[in-house]
């Protein structure tokens, strides 16, 4: 019992400061609050945190050969890096569709939020050589087994930790009125020049290993 509280402990903590940095998934959850209502935020961030958990397991599965298998990685990061140029557009075109637009409380359908955290939190395959790696350090260490026990604690802590940064990230933006408009109003260029960020450090991971 005391090492899966340690090993859910330990992987909460790793889950939770790998979304601290500003993202694609948080800074997507802050904009959904500020935009539509923390309670949206929320669902978004239940339907990314869900994506994770799976992300999780998949890593655990991989996380046996990971360096013996390079390629794996080398893809996941090929395909993400396509991704991030294609989501960077996007999200360039709309901020500056929305430049001229006052930003407004709109209702919003729970379902929709929740199928859009599904749907980016699929889209960031990152966080699988993220786990990947933490996976084959606790086995190295000790702290982890590939029993099916050590897999589900894992993949819980990986998945809870996600959704209490996100969580975190949700009603911090919705404490201001002030605060939260301006950072609506320029979400989606922080989101475009995050993912310029992101492509140049893909870029960097794929040709520096």
């Amino acid at each position: 019992m005391t090492d899966f509280i340690i090993l859910f402990f330990i992987t909460f903590s790793a889950a939770l400061l790998g979304v601290v940095p500003p993202g694609l998934i948080n800074i997507t959850a802050a904009k959904i609050s500020t935009q539509k209502g923390k309670i949206n935020g929320v669902i978004f961030s239940v339907g990314a945190s869900l994506i994770v958990l799976i992300q999780a397991f998949i890593a655990v599965l991989i996380s046996k050969y990971l360096y013996k298998n390079r390629e794996v990685i080398d893809t996941l990061l090929k395909v993400a890096l396509v991704i991030f140029i294609l989501l960077g557009i996007y999200f360039f075109i709309i901020a500056k569709k929305k430049k001229e637009k006052r930003i407004r409380m709109v209702k919003v359908s729970k379902k929709s939020s929740f199928f859009k955290g599904i749907f980016l939190a699929t889209l960031n395959v990152l966080p699988i050589p993220y786990f990947a790696g933490l996976n084959a350090l606790w086995n190295v260490s000790g702290l982890m087994e590939f029993t099916v026990s050590y897999i589900i604690i894992f993949v819980l802590a990986a998945g809870l930790g996600t959704f209490a940064m996100l969580y975190m990230y949700v009603f911090y933006f919705d404490k201001s009125q002030s605060s939260s408009g301006k950072f609506s109003k320029h979400s989606d260029y922080i989101l475009s020049v995050l993912m310029l960020v992101l492509v140049i450090i893909t870029l960097i991971r794929i040709f520096f290993k």
